[in-house]
């Protein structure tokens, strides 16, 4: 059975032009409304942030901002969650290695 309208019809969404973010440098095209994990899940990257202990990659994990798995560094500032995170023009992600920052640890 097909369909006659796309869910963004179906609901009337009319997004606006892409726009620039850059993760770790690498510039990721990002829509508005959308959060950084999802910019981010759309060019491909499923990981942002290394455990404290062993370094492993985490994401995110609940997309509710519920379970911190998706924390990265925003525009300079660390421990932000990815998930929650509205991306803006410009917004500048890195990747998050153990705490960010002692005065600001999870």
């Amino acid at each position: 059975m097909a369909r006659d309208r796309s869910p963004a019809e179906l609901v009337g969404a009319l997004p606006d032009t892409a726009f620039e973010i850059t993760f770790d440098g690498r510039p990721i095209p990002a829509l508005p409304g959308q959060s950084l994990a999802a910019a981010l899940w759309a060019a491909g990257i499923l990981a942002w942030r290394t455990t404290r202990v062993g370094g492993r990659p985490r994401g995110a994990f609940c997309g509710i901002g519920h379970c911190y798995d998706c924390l990265a560094t925003v525009n300079g500032e660390p421990n932000r969650r990815a998930c929650l995170v509205p991306a803006r023009p410009g917004d500048t992600v890195t990747t998050q290695e153990g705490n960010g920052r002692a005065e600001l640890a999870v």
